[in-house]
């Protein structure tokens, strides 16, 4: 074990003597993660998921409040293994591009903003869609 390790259990060993109850949190939210990270089947994890609900209900309310009323959207999490992340990262940045260009006056200046970003050629792009031309 190299010195940081060691230090970093001595800390985690004053954490414990004066924040018993973070210590207990940070165990809980670590359960969350590796219940997120593992490859157990989609009926297993989700069962791990209620049960660790009950027992995080004490310590993070809102949290589980938030995961309850979004199960319905995190149940295929667990099925395909996939997010909604990619998509989530393209609206952000198309809600950025708008703000930068303060309102376009019309949607084809837009439109070859955001396929400029995303490194789409627009000549390409507008033969491609025959709408647009």
């Amino acid at each position: 074990m190299g010195a940081r390790h060691i230090e970093q259990k001595e800390k985690l060993k004053e954490i414990r003597k004066i924040a018993p109850k973070l210590i207990k949190m940070y165990g809980i939210k670590e359960k969350l993660r590796s219940l997120f990270n593992s490859n157990k089947s989609e009926v297993r994890s989700l069962l791990k998921l209620t049960h660790w609900l009950k027992k995080a209900a004490l310590y993070f309310p809102e949290s589980c409040g938030t995961i309850i009323r979004w199960f319905a959207e995190i149940i295929p999490y667990f099925k395909n293994r996939t997010t909604q992340a990619p998509v989530e990262g393209i609206n952000k940045k198309l809600k950025l591009i708008k703000r930068k260009g303060f309102g376009f006056r019309n949607f084809d200046n837009f439109r070859l903003r955001s396929l400029l970003s995303f490194h789409f050629s627009p000549r390409t792009s507008l033969k491609a869609n025959p709408v647009a031309n």
